[in-house]
């Protein structure tokens, strides 16, 4: 049986559906959620059990001669939360109750971290080890899954096998529940449809015009195949990038879904909101070599293409993956 903690949500139900499609149907779902857009991720998914977030430590200490892997993808994913012990119980104790666990029981183990850990960049962008230490977030978020990191890098008793995936900037089907934490691909989206044009912030930094801030997009899919050639090699163990190592502009991906809705673009732009500016990332780009070391070879999707195949065949059409 295969484990997958956050299974409602954005990147975990699209990896349960993933995962099904790729032949894995013996699964346990683990979450906590009251969202009806939460019961839609799982429509129509394959699997065994779903249990309690809270719940889990007992089953797997029960169950733990059929657990075959556990894919950790529950979080607090707020970037703009305050409240410093909610953090702490979710993202960082939780992880580590749960790296704990898959030791004693020799369960490998894959967990998701982020790549709000590299702040406004002023360290780089490696995953190489000897750097995760120095990275500044700018966020409590950030600083949870950085401290988790660290804490797992500092570890002698480890899983047999276990994996750290700093994901870059996620878009795709499943995450219409996310509300303020959705992709600018669905904000987008949503406010064409209704408006005919679109808002970006402008910026407030000297090194960047107006809509000219970048991040590393990457599909969604293009995550779920990553963790699945993790599960299936189980060779690596480390902290790794998960991005397309090509930084694009908001003003790039605003005028794709505009493209993939076949309007003509109307940008405008207006003050990045004073709580979010010394949080704010203006960068982001993902150095991929590592993972291309160990062998992985598919390529990623690019912008254009994946906001296309976003907008058309989900979000037009209100369906889940």
């Amino acid at each position: 049986m295969i484990v997958v903690t956050g299974a409602a949500g954005f990147i975990g139900s699209y990896l349960v559906g993933k995962l099904n499609q790729s032949g894995y149907n013996d699964l346990i779902l683990v979450d906590k959620y009251k969202d009806p857009w939460k019961d839609l991720n799982l429509v129509k998914k394959k699997y065994i059990k779903f249990v309690d977030r809270d719940k889990i430590f007992k089953w797997l200490i029960k169950n733990a001669k059929d657990v075959e892997f556990v894919f950790h993808l529950g979080a607090n994913t707020d970037t703009t939360g305050e409240k410093i012990k909610i953090y702490q119980q979710l993202n960082v104790m939780y992880s580590q109750r749960l790296w704990n666990i898959c030791s004693e029981l020799n369960i490998p183990f894959l967990y998701a971290s982020s790549a709000a850990t590299y702040g406004n960049g002023e360290s780089g962008f490696s995953d190489l080890h000897r750097n995760i230490a120095n990275l500044r977030p700018l966020n409590l978020y950030g600083w949870s899954k950085q401290d988790f990191d660290v804490w797992a890098l500092k570890q002698f008793r480890t899983p047999p096998f276990w994996a750290g995936m700093k994901f870059f900037n996620v878009y795709g089907p499943n995450e219409y529940h996310k509300n303020r934490m959705a992709s600018v691909v669905l904000h987008a989206y949503k406010t064409i449809k209704e408006n005919g044009k679109m808002e970006l912030f402008r910026s407030h930094h000297s090194d960047y015009k107006d809509g000219e801030q970048s991040r590393d997009f990457i599909y969604v899919d293009d995550i779920a195949e990553v963790m699945i050639y993790f599960m299936e090699t189980q060779k690596n163990t480390g902290i790794y990038n998960v991005g397309t190592g090509k930084a694009r502009s908001f003003l790039d991906l605003t005028t794709s879904v505009f493209n993939s809705m076949n309007i003509t673009p109307d940008i405008s732009f207006v003050d990045t909101p004073v709580d979010l500016r010394g949080r704010y990332q203006y960068f982001t780009e993902a150095k991929m070599q590592k993972l291309r070391d160990i062998g992985y070879t598919k390529p990623f999707t690019e912008l254009e293409e994946g906001v296309d195949r976003y907008v058309g065949k989900y979000l037009m059409t209100e369906a889940c993956y």
